[in-house]
């Protein structure tokens, strides 16, 4: 069953240099699908992984709020789980070592699994040992017979991004110990239609999860979802935990969601249906505001490079018509240029020098990280445009 269609979209993170600009620029469907028999909502296309994860520009480190939550969910699972010397920590899609690296100054062991080359080695030379594969069952049965299965499974955002999803949770339970648990967070796809969060849908995001479709995809390889958290980041996730069945009874917490997400009808199509007319409303109020902006002549500039900044202003037409350049906190995107619309993308500073009258914020999920660093705009009076979940500027 379609849900929404954002017709072809250049790859997100895809970001291009100055001689990639005459080139022709690939794209492709980008199309969001509901299975009314397993619950999930999914997109149409799977892109290469190696073409889209080979040779990764997103850092993890660069975002305060990423690794105060990444500190916060260490600090709370040594505690919960007991850790010590004697286990094992594993992240999948570890990234730069963001998360282990407090795991680390606990004396925990750490492994991280991260198949972007330059991100693992980063990663490496941080002193977070690294695995530089993607996760599954050859990658878990390596590691089974190096004694290296883990008591505690972490998986932030990774879940979107697997093509091959029952190869994928197969992979967890043969890594996970007996009584080990399996950590995972991604956006909620309640969260995600019930406040147009639209933009992060895009090629590497594969699809978009309820606790009813989690638990039926865990469920086919005897894990239990043993407990549930909904959490802010991201405009709205669930951490769930996870366990070999029969091993632990679930907890309140996910009975009481299973039950909510049964009232709502979130297995149905029906929940979706009215998603599509809500992002047309946005995209006609957020190139409305855009075009009466530039009509009295203000300078629009965005800020950060993100995944989700590429789907929304691809999908809304929005380019050098509208803002100027795209700042980013990140030296490796710094001197690139944003998919579809070519927009440069240069540092921070650039705001302070040029003053401009208005400060687009992509990834708004970190809006207040980004108001705070960039508090100087009050200066000239600058303002800041929030698109999601209703334009705003503040």
């Amino acid at each position: 069953m379609a849900i929404l269609t954002l017709g072809k979209l250049p790859l997100a993170n895809a970001l291009l240099k100055e001689k990639d600009l005459a080139g022709e620029e690939k794209k492709y469907p980008l199309e969001l699908v509901f299975c009314p028999e397993c619950s999930l909502l999914q997109i149409t296309e799977t892109v290469d992984p190696q073409l889209l994860f080979g040779e990764y520009l997103y850092f993890s480190s660069f975002s305060e709020t990423m690794l105060k939550h990444a500190e916060a969910l260490t600090d709370k699972l040594i505690e919960r789980q007991r850790l010590s010397e004697h286990n094992l920590v594993v992240e999948v899609a570890s990234n730069d070592g963001y998360l282990l690296q407090y795991f680390k100054k606990k004396k925990i062991p750490v492994l991280g699994i991260e198949p972007a080359r330059n991100i693992a080695r980063a990663a490496e030379e941080k002193g977070i040992p690294t695995v530089c594969k993607f996760f599954n069952t050859g990658t878990a049965d390596e590691l089974v017979k190096e004694n290296k299965k883990a008591d505690v499974i972490i998986g932030n955002n990774v879940l979107a991004h697997v093509a091959n999803l029952n190869d994928f949770v197969e992979s967890v339970r043969i890594l996970l110990n007996k009584n080990g648990v399996a950590v995972f967070e991604f956006p909620y796809v309640k969260d995600m239609i019930e406040n147009t969060e639209f933009d992060t849908i895009y090629h590497e995001h594969l699809c978009y999860y309820s606790l009813t479709a989690i638990k039926n995809l865990f469920g086919r390889h005897d894990l239990a979802i043993t407990d549930v958290e909904r959490i802010p980041i991201h405009g709205g996730s669930l951490r769930i935990y996870s366990q070999h069945a029969q091993t632990y009874p679930p907890k309140d917490s996910v009975i009481a969601l299973l039950e909510e997400e049964e009232t709502l009808s979130m297995s149905e199509g029906a929940f979706y249906d009215s998603f599509a007319n809500k992002v047309l409303q946005l995209k006609k109020e957020m190139t409305e505001l855009l075009e009466r902006l530039k009509a009295q002549n203000a300078q629009i500039v965005g800020y950060g490079a993100a995944a989700k900044g590429s789907t929304l202003l691809n999908y809304f037409g929005i380019g050098r018509d509208h803002i100027d350049y795209v700042v980013d906190q990140s030296p490796y995107k710094q001197g690139r240029y944003m998919s579809g619309n070519h927009l440069p993308i240069v540092p921070p500073d650039r705001i302070k020098q040029t003053q401009p009258d208005y400060v687009l914020i992509l990834p708004w999920n970190l809006k207040n990280e980004i108001i705070e660093q960039m508090s100087l705009i009050r200066q000239w009076n600058g303002k800041f445009i929030i698109p999601i979940p209703k334009v705003a500027i503040v």
